[in-house]
């Protein structure tokens, strides 16, 4: 190799080194929202909406409202998160059972008709609607080396990202079409990665934000829930009621007394009264 040669490489090298060593700042985003599955073509809430009335033991629909499938979390995935929210409230007496509807049964933009139609082949009463909003941003970092060797010269590429997730819970009475009480789990994901595993990495860090998301949300879910038992109470802003055949304790904890429940006070009242 001649010093020309040898000066033009040198030269090819700093230019190379000085424009190509950092990658502009990409973003990437998905998102999936309650108001566009709901309500796709602008359609508003009714402004003097009905009183729902919930009858116990409740029957409870979970989904993740449906996306942009390309860009989408996986099924199976789906499935995985929306068990532990089950998991978590499944315990509850004045709940008889928690289904997961998977998403294949809720059409993008299907409003609540498309609801219904899922809450009545899962036999369920109420649904909570997952909906979520991440944004990746990406920037080269450091990591990004010249090498140079005998075959020539090459750059190891890394990357940072950063990866922000909301995903929030909205509990929807089916019959009344009310939105019942919502509640919202937020994560916050860093790293950095080696550009030839930086796909790898950071679609690790996309599922590991969902799963920190979901598990900020259940305790904010159940926080909501408390609150709703005391509106419920307080506010009147449902009906509680049991359905034939049930005397279970739950309405009371729900922050009703029920039917059997004021039944009981009434009749405590009339024994007080004769006595």
């Amino acid at each position: 190799m001649n010093r020309k040669t040898l000066a033009a490489l040198l030269l090819a090298t700093l230019a190379t080194t000085g424009c190509a060593t950092w990658f502009d700042q990409g973003r990437q985003a998905q998102r999936a929202t309650v108001v566009d599955y709901l309500y796709p073509k602008g359609e508003q809430p009714a402004l003097a909406p009905s009183i729902p009335e919930l009858q116990l033991p409740l029957r409870v629909g979970i989904a993740f409202v449906p996306g942009e499938r390309a860009a989408d979390l996986p099924e199976a995935e789906r499935e995985r998160l929306l068990r532990k929210v089950k998991d978590a409230f499944a315990s509850r007496p004045y709940i008889a059972a928690i289904e997961v509807i998977p998403t294949t049964y809720l059409r993008a933009g299907g409003g609540f008709d498309n609801l219904q139609q899922a809450a009545r082949m899962h036999n369920v009463d109420v649904v909570t609607l997952l909906s979520y909003d991440q944004v990746q941003f990406s920037d080269s970092n450091r990591l990004s080396v010249f090498y140079w060797t005998i075959v020539g010269g090459y750059f190891v590429n890394g990357s940072q990202y950063d990866v922000n997730t909301l995903v929030d819970a909205s509990v929807f009475d089916v019959k009344s079409r009310q939105l019942l009480f919502r509640a919202p789990g937020t994560s916050q994901i860093k790293g950095s990665s080696p550009l030839v595993k930086f796909g790898e990495a950071s679609r690790e860090a996309r599922g590991e934000g969902y799963r920190q998301a979901i598990d900020a949300l259940i305790p904010q879910l159940d926080a909501q829930l408390e609150s709703f038992k005391v509106r419920v109470k307080e506010e009147k802003v449902a009906r509680v009621v049991n359905k034939p055949g049930y005397s279970g304790g739950g309405a009371a904890e729900l922050g009703g007394l029920g039917l059997f429940g004021a039944l009981a006070v009434l009749a405590t009242l009339r024994r007080r009264r004769v006595g």
